[in-house]
């Protein structure tokens, strides 16, 4: 092979993927104007010094030695294309001067727009409604541009956690979390410990508190379970779970064996609820913060004996995230008839195109059960929740319209079936799933 061909074989292989990543721009256009649903967001208070409502774990918590953040998340040309489409701030380098003055913007834009603030920045993001993921709303967040989505991880464990806690920092960081967060559900039944039986917990404590959650106008239950134990549910004999629960009640520690076995029982009883009272089940999947996640018990894979159980026919489950390292996992669950993902930090983390990649076996395998979200919140200094909205809603348009462009391409969809995909995504299999109009 002679070299001057060599010279334009390699300018081709490598020139291709270049010319590939190129949109369409009339699905660009199209794409652009599709105000979205926003499937999960860490929606931060008014009085964002003060609140810790905006996740039941928070990470930032930790006592973690990891200073440096994933790269893409770190001070560059989005974050300052936000300062500038949020404050018209021009910040040049991120240094220390800069980030104290887009706080102070942040501040000043809390202050000035009240209420009104959320819609403020929504309305520049082209977003008309998030699911704000909080252990209670706070002031000013209404529907129908913030719909709520409630917690549930702290009804699984009301037994001793002092074994749980031992296993590393972070989760005795996280367990003391979910224990206070119990303990404002059972204040909510009148209680300041858990009842004598299961069954009155059940009734009294877990059931009653899903009621409350969907009369406040909860569409939807999270569980960040993987950041607590494996996601390895399974079905567990009420009479075991009965038994565990009378014997340790007042005190003592479970076994491990004995604590999931109850933990698995109680899963079940909040699934079944949820599916009777209509709130999906929402799922954290894939890896997680700290320097001690078990990334391996966060497979979505290891759910698969909850989302086949026939019992649970009526529930609906999102796998958020679509569990990073393992997206082509969902690809396949997606496939059931009641099963859900996102992309949800993904648009954070990975660039547009590479973003793209990874969504296209879930559109090529089931469009109808893939939904936009930004996962939206706290990141770390001038990168809040409303500065995350504005970059990652720009990125999931980006990787959106360059994999339905490809797909277009290469002939597997048409122009017209792309446009539906879109909107399927950005916003019509989530208003269809929560019943939004």
């Amino acid at each position: 092979m002679n070299r001057a061909f060599l010279a334009v074989l390699l300018f081709c292989v490598a020139s291709t993927p270049s010319r590939a990543q190129q949109p369409d721009p009339e699905i660009v256009s199209y794409i652009n104007s599709i105000k979205a649903i926003d499937n999960h967001a860490h929606v931060t208070a008014l009085d964002r010094a003060h609140d810790e409502g905006y996740d039941q774990l928070r990470c930032d918590g930790l006592t973690s030695t990891n200073v440096l953040p994933p790269a893409n998340v770190r001070f560059g040309p989005d974050q300052q294309a936000a300062y500038k489409t949020l404050y018209g701030f021009d910040a040049k380098t991120g240094d220390e001067a800069e980030m104290k003055k887009v706080k102070e913007l942040e501040t000043a834009a809390r202050q000035e727009h009240g209420a009104d603030f959320y819609a403020w920045v929504m309305d520049k993001a082209g977003v008309e409604t998030v699911l704000a993921n909080r252990t209670s709303m706070a002031q000013g967040m209404k529907a129908p541009r913030l719909r709520w989505v409630a917690y549930e991880d702290a009804l699984l464990f009301p037994l001793s956690n002092s074994q749980q806690k031992a296993v590393n920092p972070d989760r005795s960081v996280f367990y003391g979390y979910a224990e206070d967060l119990l303990l404002t559900y059972l204040e909510g039944a009148g209680m300041s410990h858990i009842p004598p039986t299961l069954d009155t917990y059940v009734e009294q404590v877990v059931r009653a508190t899903l009621q409350k959650q969907k009369n406040a106008g909860a569409v939807a239950v999270k569980f960040e379970a993987a950041y607590l134990r494996s996601l390895d549910f399974a079905p567990a004999s009420k009479d075991e779970a009965t038994r565990v629960y009378a014997k340790y009640a007042t005190g003592g520690s479970a076994t491990p064996a004995e604590y999931k076995t109850l933990q698995d029982f109680l899963f079940k009883q909040i699934a079944l609820e949820a599916g009777r009272l209509g709130l999906a089940v929402h799922f954290h999947t894939g890896s997680g913060c700290g320097e001690f996640f078990d990334d391996a018990g966060a497979d979505a894979m290891l759910l698969s004996p909850i989302l086949n159980d026939p019992d649970l026919r009526k529930t609906n489950f999102v796998l958020l995230h679509a569990n990073p390292p393992r997206e082509r996992n969902v690809s396949m669950l997606i496939v059931k008839p009641n099963v859900y993902t996102d992309i949800s930090v993904l648009e954070l983390l990975w660039s547009p195109a590479e973003l793209s990649r990874l969504l296209r076996p879930m559109l090529q395998m089931m469009p109808e059960h893939v939904m936009f979200g930004t996962d939206a919140g706290p990141f770390g200094p001038g990168f809040e929740w409303e500065e995350t909205t504005i970059v990652g809603t720009q990125h999931a348009r980006r990787a959106l319209a360059i994999v339905l462009s490809e797909m277009v391409r290469d002939r597997t969809i048409d122009r017209e079936r792309a446009k539906e995909i879109a909107v399927l995504v950005l916003r019509g299999n989530a208003a269809k799933l929560y019943g939004i109009n």
